[in-house]
C-alpha cells in the first residue's frame, strides 16, 4: 500500500511539473486529480478486509441457482440476508452439471441446492477431486419423487410397479422438469432398463413450470398423469397428490426422502470466514420455503423481496441467521438495525421509480385475458390439439412405418428429380446414413414430422395472405408491425400461452413454430407478386383475363421464384425452433441438444447440433429453385 501511495505521489508531481511547464496542464491535472481520488476508497477496501478477516473478493459472492423455486428461494433469502451485511451477492440460474463444473473452475462460490441422494451421481466426482466442499445439510426434511394426483392414487396407481398398468391411459409417458435434470436421469435409467416395465415410456422434459401447468390441467380435467414431485413446494397444497412407494433404488426411502445441502468451492470457507459462518446458520423448514416459494410463484415477489417480506413477519428469526456474522467493514451486526433495514427508509424517488408505481397493468391484462380464454375456449383449444397433434403424429407414424432405407433411397430419389445433381445425391444419402450411425434416426423423424407440418400451416397461410396483401396495399399496412412483431418477439415468449392453453407436446411447439416462420411466406410472396413486370400485367388485361387467371397465369409463375424461397425460409425457420419446442416436450433433436447443453456433454451435443446441421441442408438443397438462384 505505501509502494502504491508513493507511486500516485510521485505522479501528482509530474503532473504539477507539467502543469507548471504550460505542457498539457488540464490532462495531466485530471488524471492526477482521478488517481489521487482512488487513495481513499483503496484504503477503505484494504480497512475492511483486514478488519472482517477477508479480502476484497469476498464482496462478491457469486450463487449458482439451478431454477427450482425451492432453490430460488433459499438462494434470495442468503442473497438478501448478505446484501443487508454491505456483501455483493451475485445470482446466475444454471443447471445441475453446469453448477458443479461452475464451483470446480472456481466461476461460482456457493450453492445452496445440492438434493441427495438424487444428485449423488453428480456431486461425487467433485467431491473425489477435492474442488468441492460441503457446508452442511440447510434443509433436513424433503422428498423427491415420482407423484400422481390423488383420484389416480385412489385408482390403484400407487406404486412404481404400478406404472405400466394405467399405460394406455398415460399414454405412455411420464412428466420430468428440464433436460439434463437429476431427476430426468433417474426416469430414463428406468426406462433404459425396463425396470418396473417402463421400457416402452416416455419421458416428457421441458421445466418446472412446464410440467406443473400440464399438472394443473391435467387435474382440472381429472386425466391421469404422473409426475415428478417434490417438498417443499407449494404444488403439495395447491395439488391433491400423492407421492409413489417402490423407488427406493432410484429416488431413496421413505417416499424419496431427501436432505439439500450447502456446497461451496473449494477453499471458500477458509477464504471468507464472514460469509462461511452464515452459510452455516442457514437452515430453513418446509413451512418457510412454502411461504418464501409462495411469495415468489403465486404474488410473483423477487426472491428478495419475499425474504425481506418473511423476515419483517418472522423477527424473532433473525438473530439465528446472523450470530456471530459481522457486517463487510467489520462493525458487529445490530440484527435490530439489519432487521430494519429491509424497511428502512427508500431513497429519493426518481423518474423511474414514480413511473413504475404506476405501472400499467399490461402483463396483468394479458395474464387474465389468457385465464379467461383458458376456463371458457377449452373445448376449441382441445379441438386444436386433437387436429395438430393427430396431423404430427400421423405424419410421424407413416414416417416410422417406412423401412430406413427407403426413406433414404426416396430422399436421394427426390434430389435427383428436383437438383440434377449428383454430388447432392451422394450428400443427402451419405447425410442421412450418418445420422442413423450417430443413433439420432428416431429423433429426426419426430423433427422432420414437426417441420413438415409446420411448413404445410405456414404455407397454407402465408402464401394466401401475400397475394391478398400485394393486391390490397392497405392490408399489407395494417401487416407489416404485425409481421415485424411476430419477427422480433423472443420465441419464448410465443411458449408461454400456448403451453398454458394446449399443455405440454407437440401443439404449443407447433403453434409457436408457425407464429414464428408465418412472417417469411407472407413478405416474400408479397414482395414476389408486387414485383411482377407492369407490361405482363397490361398485357393480361388486354387479352381480357380475369382477376383469378391474371393470377394463374401470369403473377404466380412470375413470382415462383420469390414465393419458393420464402418456403425455403419458413423451412429454415421451422427448423431452428426445433431446439425451443424441445423446452415444451415436442420431442425430436432439440431435446438431445438441450440435455447436453444443462449437462455439459460436448460429445452429445456437438453430435446432435451437427444432425439438424445435416437435416437443415437437406431442406434447404431440395426446397431452392433448380438454378440456385434466389430474389434480391
Amino acid at each position: 500500500m505505501i509502494g502504491l501511495e508513493r507511486s500516485f505521489k510521485w505522479l501528482h508531481l509530474g503532473a504539477h511539473t507539467a502543469v507548471m511547464r504550460g505542457l498539457g496542464s488540464s490532462l495531466a491535472g485530471l488524471v492526477a486529480s482521478v488517481l489521487l481520488g482512488l487513495l481513499p476508497s483503496l484504503g477503505v477496501a484494504q480497512a475492511n478486509a483486514s478488519q472482517t478477516g477477508e479480502p476484497a473478493a469476498c464482496g462478491r459472492v457469486r450463487f449458482a441457482d439451478i431454477g427450482w423455486t425451492d432453490v430460488t428461494a433459499t438462494t434470495g433469502f442468503a442473497s438478501h440476508l448478505l446484501r443487508q451485511q454491505g456483501y455483493n451477492p451475485q445470482v446466475t440460474v444454471l443447471s445441475v452439471p453446469v453448477t458443479f463444473a461452475a464451483l470446480r473452475n472456481r466461476d461460482m462460490d456457493v450453492f445452496l441446492g445440492n438434493w441427495m441422494p438424487s444428485m449423488q451421481a453428480d456431486r461425487q466426482p467433485y467431491l473425489d477431486d477435492g474442488s468441492v466442499q460441503i457446508v452442511g445439510a440447510n434443509m433436513p426434511d424433503a422428498r423427491y419423487t415420482l407423484a400422481v394426483p390423488a383420484y389416480l392414487h385412489e385408482q390403484g396407481l400407487r406404486d412404481f410397479a404400478d406404472i405400466a398398468r394405467f399405460a394406455g391411459a398415460l399414454q405412455r409417458k411420464i412428466h420430468g422438469i428440464e433436460p439434463g435434470n437429476d431427476g430426468n436421469r433417474l426416469i430414463l435409467d428406468l426406462i433404459k432398463g425396463n425396470r418396473f416395465g417402463l421400457g416402452g415410456f416416455t419421458l416428457v422434459e421441458s421445466s418446472e413450470q412446464g410440467m406443473l401447468a400440464q399438472v394443473e390441467r391435467s387435474v382440472a380435467a381429472r386425466e391421469p398423469i404422473v409426475f415428478l414431485g417434490w417438498q417443499p413446494h407449494p404444488m403439495n397444497s395447491r395439488i391433491d397428490m400423492r407421492y409413489l412407494t417402490g423407488g427406493d433404488d432410484s429416488f431413496g426411502p421413505d417416499f424419496g426422502g431427501a436432505t439439500i445441502y450447502t456446497l461451496v468451492r473449494a477453499g471458500y470457507l477458509e477464504e471468507c470466514p464472514n460469509v462461511a459462518r452464515l452459510l452455516r446458520n442457514l437452515t430453513f423448514t418446509a413451512a418457510m420455503e412454502n411461504e418464501l416459494m409462495d411469495g415468489i410463484l403465486n404474488r410473483k415477489l423477487d426472491p428478495e423481496v419475499a425474504a425481506a417480506e418473511w423476515l419483517r413477519a418472522h423477527p424473532e428469526a433473525l438473530p439465528r441467521f446472523l450470530a456471530g456474522v459481522q457486517r463487510f467493514g467489520g462493525s458487529a451486526t445490530s440484527t435490530t438495525a439489519a432487521s430494519a433495514g429491509s424497511a428502512s427508509a427508500p431513497p429519493p424517488a426518481s423518474l423511474e421509480s414514480r413511473l413504475a408505481a404506476h405501472k400499467i397493468p399490461l402483463g396483468q391484462f394479458i395474464a387474465e385475458a389468457i385465464g379467461y380464454a383458458q376456463v371458457h375456449g377449452k373445448p376449441v383449444f382441445d379441438a386444436v390439439s386433437i387436429i395438430v397433434g393427430g396431423a404430427v403424429d400421423g405424419v410421424h407414424a407413416a414416417l416410422r412405418a417406412l423401412p430406413s432405407w427407403l426413406i433414404v433411397l426416396v430422399t436421394a430419389a427426390l434430389a435427383w428429380l428436383l437438383q440434377r445433381s449428383w454430388p447432392l445425391v451422394a450428400f443427402v444419402a451419405l447425410a442421412l446414413l450418418f445420422i442413423m450411425n450417430q443413433g439420432y434416426w428416431a429423433a429426426t423423424l419426430e423433427t422432420l414430422a414437426l417441420v413438415a407440418v409446420a411448413t404445410l400451416a405456414a404455407t397454407a397461410i402465408g402464401v394466401p395472405l401475400g397475394i391478398a396483401a400485394a393486391h390490397r396495399p392497405r392490408l399489407y399496412s395494417a401487416l407489416r408491425p404485425v409481421l415485424d412483431l411476430m419477427q422480433t418477439l423472443p420465441t419464448f415468449v410465443y411458449l408461454i400461452p400456448t403451453l398454458v392453453l394446449f399443455g405440454l407436446g407437440v401443439v404449443p411447439g407447433l403453434i409457436s413454430t408457425v407464429i414464428f416462420a408465418l412472417p417469411a411466406p407472407v413478405r416474400l410472396t408479397h414482395l414476389g407478386i408486387t414485383s411482377v413486370p407492369r407490361p405482363l400485367l397490361e398485357a393480361g388485361d388486354a387479352f381480357g383475363a380475369t382477376r383469378w387467371q391474371r393470377l394463374r397465369t401470369i403473377e404466380l409463375p412470375a413470382a415462383r421464384a420469390s414465393i419458393l424461397a420464402g418456403i425455403t425460409q419458413c423451412i429454415m425457420l421451422s427448423l431452428s425452433m426445433v431446439v425451443i419446442a424441445a423446452l415444451v416436450g415436442a420431442g425430436g433433436l432439440g431435446v438431445p441438444v438441450v440435455r447436453a447443453l444443462n449437462s455439459v456433454q460436448v460429445d452429445v451435443g456437438f453430435e446432435a447440433g451437427l444432425a439438424i446441421v445435416l437435416l437443415a441442408v437437406i431442406l434447404d438443397r431440395l426446397s431452392r429453385p433448380r438454378d440456385g438462384r434466389r430474389p434480391s
